[in-house]
């Protein structure tokens, strides 16, 4: 008898001894149900995951983590995102979090997207259906009707998966209005509206063949508009076509588009669209801005992306005629 509650309590002991060690090595790092965001960045080249949970105190020991991620998340892997975790949670919790759906997730928006290409990333990116992907083409095309097109800056951010399509819009709005607010007196100086400036924007962000000649274009534009001539640009042709046969977007158009009877169609109508085409950058923004002095009023490009001007249509026909 005494003999085996000798056995029972070694026994005893070594479990509780397990237990300790275990929760030393797997248990949670605190009491607080507060969660906070362990951001996994979209370059992972030297970031350390373990690392970084045991210094944010999400972990206790990298080894013991290491080990339930090569024994226990066998084909799972840790993607670039944003995972809502608690101090409470214990290693095997976190393990579970950060092996699946990230909650907040990347989206990197390039250049001069039209909304519905914006609304195409977020869709793939948050897991958007069709009902909240209608909710983003169309938000504020009826109210606030400034933020209709323009307004969705590119570049990257971090979204929670959860959030609706207004949510999502005002983030890229306040991106836009941390980036633009600079420009705001500028504008207010020279005597013209914001939107105005962002529709010409983004004529010149879709003309240009790069920043090295926003500005050219710029005064090109501005030099139509000063003597009342229509624009004839292309790229409101583009935005009208919408997506191509293939699904691309800013397709080529042929002599039927430009005849099409359209508010944005620059060829049959004299001044800006009514919004602008897409989202410009700062570039685009501060060359609408400040277009150069020039006497051109026609443009193209090579097929080295190098613009040539002109200032009257027989010199623009001889630039076709040389270049194109």
């Amino acid at each position: 008898m005494k003999k085996l509650l000798i056995i029972l309590f070694s026994l005893f002991l070594i479990i509780s001894m397990a237990l300790i060690y275990g929760w030393t090595l797997f248990g949670p790092t605190g009491t607080s149900k507060e969660t906070g965001v362990f951001v996994v960045p979209q370059i992972e080249e030297g970031f350390d995951i373990t690392q970084n949970l045991l210094e944010q105190e999400f972990i206790k020991n990298t080894k013991a983590f290491k080990f339930l991620l090569e024994n226990f998340a066998i084909g799972k892997e840790i993607k670039p995102g944003g995972y809502k975790l608690s101090h409470n949670m214990n290693a095997w919790q976190i393990m579970s979090k950060v092996t699946g759906r990230a909650d907040l997730a990347w989206v990197t928006i390039s250049f001069c997207p039209r909304k519905e290409q914006v609304g195409e990333k977020l869709a793939d990116a948050l897991g958007w259906g069709q009902n909240k992907l209608y909710d983003w083409n169309n938000l504020y095309s009826n109210t606030k009707t400034e933020y209709f097109e323009g307004v969705y800056y590119p570049d990257t951010y971090l979204i929670p998966i959860d959030e609706t399509a207004e949510e999502v819009g005002n983030r890229f709005i306040s991106r836009f209005n941390e980036k633009f607010s600079p420009f705001s007196d500028k504008f207010v100086a020279k005597n013209f509206k914001w939107t105005t400036g962002l529709k010409i924007a983004s004529l010149i962000a879709r003309e240009a063949g790069g920043p090295e000649d926003m500005k050219i274009i710029s005064g090109i534009i501005w030099n139509r508009l000063y003597k009342g001539m229509p624009l004839q640009i292309d790229a409101t042709m583009q935005y009208t076509l919408g997506k191509n046969e293939d699904g691309s977007w800013w397709g080529n158009i042929d002599l039927s588009e430009k005849e099409k009877d359209s508010p944005y169609n620059s060829y049959l109508y004299k001044g800006l669209p009514p919004t602008p085409i897409c989202s410009p950058n700062i570039d685009a923004i501060e060359a609408a801005l400040n277009p150069a002095e020039t006497d051109c009023l026609f443009y193209l490009h090579d097929s080295q992306k190098q613009i040539h001007c002109a200032k009257t249509y027989e010199e623009h026909k001889a630039n076709i005629n040389k270049y194109l």
